[in-house]
């Protein structure tokens, strides 16, 4: 479980005026939201935030929030942050309140451990799902999930049900989804045969399509 502080300012103009003028002192339109609370509007200096979530846990850091308001002492996670796709700096920021009696969903990364006898033999390891959303405590969340892959061989598939979780830790799913799974060098080559076929296929379509439109011109 990864921790760390954050100072926030309160934000007291809300809406795009109130958020330009935020950007424009070098901080970022922020809100604290959760079950049973009000939306709560703060400022973020960025660099902070950066560091706050610079563990080994990421978005999944519990952050305790710190200054003059009512979200003092609040702890948080990242929940969402746009980014400006121009200057790719942040532009607003959503903090999740927790609860931290009470299990909820967090994404959680698959981290395959060892290297299996399939790749060995030439085969590639296929990570299906790079994260699984996980229920469990916000003291209890795993940085990572890992998966020993070293006896896979080609062909071998590991699914949600045998991967095994933390205690404490859940996966609440009605399909029994592939993880990860070890596919051989032929696979690889069918796939990319048959990509290569459905984009010919698709040009040719429309190509035709074209033809016919300028003959129908013609007329």
């Amino acid at each position: 479980m990864a921790k760390s502080v954050l100072n926030v300012e309160p934000r007291v103009r809300i809406g795009k005026g109130g958020s330009r003028k935020v950007r424009a002192d070098g901080l970022v339109p922020a809100v604290v939201y959760g079950k049973g609370i009000e939306t709560l509007n703060l400022r973020v200096d960025p660099k902070d935030l950066k560091q706050a979530i610079a563990t080994e846990a990421g978005w999944n850091t519990l952050i305790t929030l710190k200054g003059d308001g009512p979200f003092d002492g609040k702890v948080v996670i990242l929940k969402d942050m746009q980014i400006d796709a121009i200057r790719r700096e942040p532009k607003h920021i959503d903090f999740y309140a927790l609860d931290l009696k009470k299990k909820i969903a967090f994404m959680v990364p698959v981290s395959p451990r060892g290297k299996s006898k399939g790749e060995k033999e030439g085969g590639t390891l296929q990570l299906v799902r790079h994260e699984l959303e996980l229920f469990c405590l916000p003291t209890n969340i795993p940085t990572a999930i890992e998966i020993d892959v070293e006896d896979l061989e080609v062909g071998d598939v590991v699914h949600i049900d045998e991967v095994t979780l933390p205690e404490g830790v859940e996966s609440h799913h009605d399909v029994n989804f592939t993880v990860l799974t070890v596919v051989g060098r032929m696979a690889e080559e069918v796939e990319e045969v048959e990509e290569d076929e459905f984009a010919g296929e698709a040009a040719e379509e429309a190509e035709g399509e074209a033809t016919g439109a300028s003959e129908e011109t013609d007329d």
